[in-house]
């Protein structure tokens, strides 16, 4: 159905949207494609403008066809429409920029003259030139005290780095008008984390070491490395998935209730659980912590290579392609409740899910045989499908079961129950955030510091030990030593795909 006669968003939220890196990758997948969502919703208000930049030779009439091309590939037909569509791109000019150099910024401050809105500058491009933008900018006027730049992750390599990028970014915009994303932050099923635990009681009682025995988050992906090999043998998967992501997710689950929903009081509170979590020294390192790389196996059926045989490849790499540990927030909310957590590449699934594991009843009356089932288990969903489901027990129907128990989930799966509501992405929501100059859902400076140095402590010990990642073939849940590390504690990875 059309949206082209929806009430367009709440003026005082317009904004002029200079997006650097339009021609990119990220840009084309993700940002314009939330961006017409949110003016097809109804969201964008009228008089919002984008500008897109790049280096590339292009004039507004071929940027708005590139726009509309990539948006016609990854729009679902029902969510087109001419009108909307006609209307988003008019929104869209672009300027053709050295990001590095400052020649040619005098267009950005000729393009803001008169505008009262604030802009909005996104940096869609590589972390090392982060501080050239924000400089050229600062030099050629065109910024005022309501501007706001967004930043992508991943913000640095280790924190020496991370400090580096962070003071450029500093050194123009104060931290009350910096953005930095993580996307699982605007997830639909993360919102509903908050609210899970903060609005009730049913939960909110229960959240700590005396009725949780461990957590469980996994962050699987399906994809090698995708082209991707220079970014990412730098990186590894460590510094590429659990520096943000995982330790997001792990905050959002052990943070204490904030004391409102204000940016900072959130974010306090996750800064605390990033201090409490123990460091890896001496026998830990190679208890709780294992590293893998993928070798040669199958995906969906198809033969795939390892990561060493991947185009491009440094044959003689340590890069680790998945990681798992346990670990713990030494705190009094979860003394003693460890926090399995394991990422990695050409998993068998695409899954992101926060497995909550309860304590069992102290005394058990039931069948002695099932006295491993005997527990509750609260399932966070964030990919492919985003739900939450609660797995309790109750007997098993017939009159020949007895008082068998049967495991079942209390399910709400958000697709089945708001059939008529589209699951915003998680960029949607993020953009109009911005657009509203509201920061909760963004990774404040420190956050991100205590992040990089609970990790290069990690990596750190990884080279004292120089012990190489274990392999595993691809499409497999990753190395058996994984499997050994939480079966040594008595219990295994929730496999219920």
């Amino acid at each position: 159905m059309s949206q082209s006669h929806a009430p367009l968003g709440d003026p005082n939220h317009a904004i002029d949207l200079a997006l650097f890196g339009a021609l990119g990758d990220l840009a084309m997948r993700k940002l314009f494609p939330a961006l017409y969502h949110l003016d097809r919703e109804g969201l964008m208000p009228e008089s919002t403008r984008i500008m897109g930049l790049a280096r590339q030779e292009h004039d507004t009439a071929a940027f708005r066809q590139l726009v509309s091309g990539a948006l016609q590939k990854r729009l679902k037909k029902e969510e087109q429409d001419k009108a909307s569509l006609e209307r988003f791109l008019n929104r869209l000019e672009y300027l053709k920029l050295d990001f590095a150099t400052a020649e040619g910024y005098d267009a950005i401050r000729q393009w803001r003259e008169g505008s009262k809105r604030p802009m909005v500058v996104y940096l869609s491009v590589a972390a090392r030139i982060y501080g050239d933008i924000c400089r050229n900018l600062q030099a050629s006027n065109s910024l005022d005290d309501d501007t706001r730049v967004v930043v992508e992750k991943p913000i640095g390599y280790d924190l020496a780095s991370s400090e580096e990028i962070n003071d450029a970014i500093g050194a123009v915009f104060p931290e009350s008008r910096i953005y930095r994303i993580d996307h699982y932050l605007g997830k639909e099923t993360v919102q509903n984390l908050i609210a899970l635990r903060f609005a009730n009681p049913l939960f909110g009682t229960q959240w700590n070491q005396n009725h949780i025995s461990h957590v469980e988050i996994t962050v699987a992906e399906k994809v090698g490395i995708e082209g991707r090999w220079g970014y990412f043998d730098d990186a590894g998967q460590l510094r590429d998935m659990v520096q943000n992501h995982l330790l997001q997710l792990l905050c959002l689950i052990a943070m204490d209730p904030p004391s409102n929903l204000d940016a900072d009081a959130i974010r306090d509170e996750k800064v605390k659980v990033l201090k409490a979590l123990k460091p890896f020294t001496g026998e830990a390192l190679g208890r709780d912590v294992v590293r893998g790389q993928y070798t040669a196996g199958t995906s969906d059926g198809q033969a795939v290579p390892g990561y060493l045989d991947e185009e491009g490849a440094n044959t003689q790499s340590q890069t680790e392609t998945f990681v798992a540990m346990k670990t713990e927030v030494a705190n009094w909310r979860w003394a003693g409740v460890p926090f399995y957590l394991r990422t990695g590449k050409r998993m068998p699934e695409k899954l992101s899910q926060i497995v909550i594991h309860f304590r069992q009843q102290p005394h058990y009356i039931f069948d002695p045989d099932q006295r491993g089932i005997a527990s509750n288990k609260l399932i966070i969903r964030l990919q492919p499908e985003e739900g939450i489901a609660l797995q309790v027990l109750t007997k098993d129907s017939g009159l020949d079961k007895g008082m068998r128990l049967r495991p079942g989930p209390l399910h709400l799966d958000f697709n089945s129950a708001f059939p008529k509501s589209r699951i915003p992405d998680a960029y949607e929501r993020l953009l109009l955030e911005v657009m509203k100059g509201q920061q909760y859902l963004f990774v404040r400076r420190d956050e991100v510091e205590h992040a990089w140095r609970w990790c290069d402590q990690l990596i750190s010990g990884w080279k004292t030990r120089e012990t190489p990642p274990r392999r595993y073939p691809a499409g497999s849940w990753g190395p058996v030593a994984s499997i050994a590390m939480i079966t040594q504690d008595g219990r295994s990875w929730y496999e219920d795909y």
